[in-house]
């Protein structure tokens, strides 16, 4: 696991010594990625380093990586879990390596198979290949989105990219302004989604897809995509047979690591069929990883302790109590962008307790998405019913009302949301702000941004549901979140929580095969009789305790909701009616004023909104007013010095 980062310029060059100082500054920044090595590869025109994590074979694999004469070169961030079989495959056609390790495997598959190398991999990976005799970059990242790439072509036509947001914004020639799209799509739903970015001229490489620079142009390609064509004609218990095969596959080839390895461990269903596998792998004692609350309502541990005795696995918790928020700056630091899930929390916690004992652990993150976990997709379900009414009268009468009614009316949100066709209606039900919403917060200088630059946050939702090939109301909205809240919110947590401590996860649950898998499952398999993940319960049933496997849905969340009203209270308002807050323009500040009296008066539950707000702002201070070039000196201060390669 590391953090990668670089830039090349074919047409114009630069000077050798101040790209190397550049070069410097952007690896040193992402140190957190990588705090055991540091190397670089330094021309006239092309410019790559990577802070490395050490994993597998931790004696031969710094990079870059060279193929035999020295003409590719790999930057890599990531594990290829087949790497051993790809190995042999090469060495077989007459390839030679002079590492274990399985960045070099990314190079010699590039020589052999070209841009399709990437079918070959099975893991989680963004790498950079630079191949001297093309004078071409080839930028790839894995199918899922686990591992993140950032770029950016400059008017200066130079091509930076790098893991993490802040390694670009090391490199002079990258622009701060922001993309007020990106804003509107953050605002909308906690996250600001591929391929957009919060700065305008930079820009995230989704999932399943492939950069090819050369000629100082850009060319991306999409490789791989979740596909859903269910196979009728086998029976249910085939299908049981078949997937806990998988499963169990899943795990197994993520067991491999020079290192410590663990577990998380929620107590929910998905985290303990992982670490229920990783028992029945030979793995003794699991090491387990809980995070707990003093609010009964948010508090696991039972459930993480009925699974950890079930597995005799060496357990450790940790209690989250609201002082763990002065560490809020630290996380708008790690993320990069506004980002405004709270669970960031308790997942920097676990991540940073875990990582006293072990470098790599396993997660259950991707069961929800692919198995249909969540609530909502009941909730839309049951409100698929209101599409037999005439859209005339949904859209002619019953919206018009819901607008006409005023905030906080009872029934308003509800009366709209019915009266949305299924798309809109599934956006409004995962939107932070929704357009009702967004109509009283938006200032009228960002309403009018936005109309100049015909942005429109569902835009990006409409464009992946175009793409879906599912016939079916469930598999669609898998899909959508599979393209969207799973690489845009879920991902993006994981890598930058557990990347801020130098922790590598692993997720088995969004193994490629195993989606595959799942894609030929027919839908009411999924979500069966109002029951959630119907088929992978069954499939884990005698793996998974049944006191876990039957409990009620609860979401990996934090109490932030009553933190808000007590210890964040003076906080929160200070900083969300701040003068820096009214002069950034974006909000109404009455309208944010009318939400805490709501919160603080116990009227509306807001703690969602008032969070996502309070990110933003935070995220502004850091990286639009300078904060950040503090923060950054302070994790500086732990960078070793800088390598050559």
């Amino acid at each position: 696991m590391c953090g990668i980062t670089g830039f090349v310029n074919l047409q114009n060059g630069f000077d050798r010594a101040e790209a190397s100082q550049t070069l410097d500054r952007m690896c040193r920044v992402i140190t957190h990625r990588g705090p055991d090595d540091q190397g670089v590869l330094v021309t006239d025109q092309v410019a790559l380093g990577m802070r490395r994590l050490s994993i597998i074979d931790l004696a031969g694999g710094h990079q870059p990586i060279f193929n035999e004469d020295g003409t590719v070169a790999v930057i890599f961030n990531g594990e290829i879990y087949n790497y051993r079989e790809i190995k042999r495959e090469l060495e077989a056609r007459g390839h030679r390596f002079r590492t274990n390790s399985d960045t070099e495997t990314i190079v010699h598959a590039y020589e052999e198979y070209g841009f399709d190398c990437v079918d070959h991999f099975r893991g989680m990976f963004a790498f950079a290949i630079w191949d001297e005799r093309a004078r071409r970059l080839f930028i790839a990242r894995d199918r899922v989105g686990k591992k993140p790439l950032y770029y950016t072509l400059t008017p200066q036509r130079s091509l930076i990219f790098g893991s993490e947001l802040k390694a670009l914004l090391e490199h002079p020639e990258v622009e701060r302004e922001i993309d007020y799209a990106a804003l509107d799509a953050y605002l909308t739903f906690g996250y600001v989604p591929d391929p957009l970015c919060i700065f305008r001229r930079v820009r995230k490489l989704p999932p399943g897809h492939r950069l090819i620079f050369a000629n100082g142009e850009i060319k991306i390609e999409q490789y791989w995509d979740f596909d859903y064509c269910p196979i009728e004609g086998r029976s249910e218990e085939e299908w049981i047979e078949e997937l806990r095969a998988c499963l169990e596959d899943a795990v197994r080839v993520r067991l491999i690591a020079d290192v410590p390895l663990g577990a998380f461990l929620s107590g929910g269903v998905d985290s303990s069929t992982v670490v229920g596998l990783m028992a029945r792998a030979g793995v003794r004692p699991v090491k387990t990883f809980s995070i707990g609350f003093n609010e009964d309502s948010y508090n696991e541990l039972k459930y993480a302790r009925l699974a950890a005795k079930r597995f005799e696995t060496d357990h450790h918790e940790f209690i989250v109590t609201p002082s763990i928020c002065q560490i809020v700056d630290d996380l708008a630091w790690h993320f990069d962008e506004p980002f405004a899930d709270s669970s960031a929390i308790p997942t920097y916690m676990v991540s940073k307790m875990a990582r006293d004992y072990v470098t790599v652990v396993l997660s259950g993150d991707g069961g929800d998405e692919l198995f249909a976990g969540y609530t909502r997709y009941a909730v839309d379900s049951r409100r698929a019913v209101f599409e037999r009414l005439p859209r005339p009268l949904r859209r002619g009468v019953m919206q018009p009302v819901s607008r006409f009614l005023p905030h906080g009316f009872w029934g308003r949100n509800y009366l709209y949301n019915i009266a949305l066709d299924s798309l809109d209606r599934y956006i409004d039900n995962v939107s932070v702000f929704t357009a009702l919403a967004k109509e009283k917060l938006y200032s009228d200088d960002l309403k009018a941004r936005l109309r100049q630059a015909g942005a429109d946050a569902t835009a990006l939702f409409r464009e992946r549901a175009a793409k879906m090939c599912a016939d079916d109301s469930i598999n669609r909205l898998l899909y959508l979140d599979s393209k969207t809240y799973l690489p845009g919110d879920i991902l993006v947590k994981v890598d930058r929580m557990s990347m801020a401590v130098s922790l590598e996860a692993r997720a088995p649950l969004l193994d490629h095969r195993l989606i595959e898998l799942v894609g030929r499952i027919p839908p009411e398999l999924k979500l069966k009789d109002g029951k959630l993940k119907y088929i992978f319960k069954r499939a884990v049933e005698g793996i998974v305790p049944p006191e876990i496997l039957h409990r009620p849905k609860q979401g990996f969340g934090v109490p932030i909701d009553e933190w808000i009203n007590a210890q964040l209270r003076e906080q929160i308002r200070d900083t969300l009616m701040s003068s820096r807050a009214r002069q950034r323009g974006y909000i109404s500040l009455s309208y944010v004023q009318t939400l805490l009296e709501e919160h603080e008066n116990g009227r509306r539950d807001h703690s969602t909104r008032l969070w996502a707000l309070f990110m933003l702002e935070k995220w502004a201070r850091l990286f639009v007013d300078g904060e950040g070039d503090r923060a950054r000196a302070s994790f500086e201060r732990f960078a070793p010095v800088a390598s050559s390669g």
